[in-house]
């Protein structure tokens, strides 16, 4: 059955010194502001459309890596994944590097980078972001 979440964005004012307010609809877990100096300088306390990318691929990710290593009889215990996205002003997303580190039983470091490159191929986040580089690396615990 297929799933559809919902985010809305209201923006007030002009790009560099406007800002807004991203909401979560479908999950209600709240509201953040964003901004163009958050998204092209420093956060200071604000998201941007990076970051939001940034939790959306890590996650993604690690579900797909999770479900690819249980799927070959070897079930992590635990997988932390970090999403860098590179945002260049004037050239827009240049980047993704993922980071995994994984705790899995009976998993070599070769079969867990395989598998780990196999995620990537195919989570439906890397899927929908093929027009950007993503790069990898992952390592056992």
């Amino acid at each position: 059955m297929a799933t559809t979440r919902t985010a809305h964005t209201v923006w007030e004012g002009e790009l560099l010194k406007g800002s807004g307010t991203v909401t979560f609809d479908s999950s209600g877990i709240g509201s953040q502001p964003v901004s163009w100096p958050s998204r092209a300088e420093a956060a200071n306390g604000k998201t941007s459309p990076e970051e939001l990318i940034a939790g959306a691929h890590s996650s993604c990710f690690s579900m797909a890596l999770s479900h690819g290593l249980t799927g070959a009889g070897t079930p992590p215990t635990r997988l932390e994944t970090k999403a860098d996205v590179t945002f260049q002003p004037g050239e827009g997303i240049t980047g993704i590097h993922l980071t995994v580190r994984g705790e899995v039983p009976g998993l070599d470091a070769e079969g867990f980078a395989a598998a780990a490159e196999d995620a990537k191929k195919n989570c439906p986040v890397s899927q929908a972001l093929t027009g950007t580089t993503i790069t990898l690396t992952a390592e056992l615990a």
